[in-house]
């Protein structure tokens, strides 16, 4: 009888313990976003619009193409229009090991040369846009420090913003981040903002404007990215997903240089 009283006790006081006794640590948080099933073997069709301080608009179409492999991911962008930009291709393979740097490749059909993206440029404008080549990858969770800094909403949906924080220069080199906070959905651990601090006093702004829920995977259809200075838009990119489709059969060698330099 006197252990049936403790063990009451004992219930009664976990009870009484508040709820962020038993809420995920920012690690964790930060764990549960990179384990979120993105799709495999995925083929889409993507727009791009760039609309600089004039508020002048250039559109480009992109085919896009996704592979996993193990831990890892391979994907491509072939550039379809406009006609400046017709043939360009991207391609990237996305290391989950974070001590392995990620390999990306351009092929600038007007020069015929396929450049290699080094660590230093990856920090740079993705073909013009508010996206950077590091941006085209996921984050290596290991890279960073987290926490929690606030409980919050966007729209009626309740998120945690997580401030994250490099480990390491080499990637505030890489990212040309120095700082980030992200907003993440309590519901299904999808980033849907994020403000980024620039190195060089600029702020980057990231909103998904449309997210959807497609063959039961969350894909953020509409992403938009704005860079600021002293509280005025410099720039921003919309980036549209009009269709995607999981589950393809797509081969290795689909994901080389000599196939981005061969076009579709």
């Amino acid at each position: 009888m006197k252990n049936l009283k403790k063990y009451r006790l004992i219930w009664l006081a976990v009870c009484m313990l508040p709820v962020s006794a038993f809420a995920l640590t920012a690690d964790e948080i930060a764990q549960k976003v990179d384990d979120r099933d993105d799709g495999d073997n995925s083929i889409s069709t993507m727009t791009m619009v760039l609309i600089d301080k004039f508020n002048e608009q250039r559109v480009r179409s992109m085919k896009t193409y996704s592979k996993d492999k193990g831990e890892d991911i391979q994907s491509v962008i072939f550039f379809l229009e406009p006609a400046d930009v017709k043939n360009t291709a991207f391609l990237t393979y996305d290391y989950d090991n974070s001590d392995k740097d990620d390999d990306q490749w351009l092929y600038l059909p007007a020069l015929r040369k396929t450049k290699r993206i080094v660590s230093s440029d990856k920090s740079g404008s993705f073909m013009g846009s508010d996206f950077s080549y590091a941006d085209m990858t996921k984050r290596n969770v290991d890279d960073y420090h987290y926490k929690i800094a606030k409980e919050s909403k966007v729209g009626d949906v309740d998120v945690w913003i997580m401030e994250s924080t490099p480990k390491h220069q080499k990637t505030i080199d890489e990212t040309g981040y120095s700082k980030s906070y992200m907003f993440v959905r309590k519901d299904n651990f999808v980033v849907t903002r994020a403000i980024h601090f620039l190195t060089d006093g600029k702020k980057k702004y990231l909103d998904v404007k449309k997210l959807e829920k497609i063959d039961n995977i969350w894909v953020a259809t509409t992403i938009e990215m704005k860079t600021t200075k002293n509280k005025q838009t410099l720039h921003e990119a919309i980036l549209k997903i009009e269709s995607i489709q999981f589950d393809q059969k797509l081969d290795d060698s689909f994901f080389s240089v000599r196939r981005i330099e061969k076009g579709l």
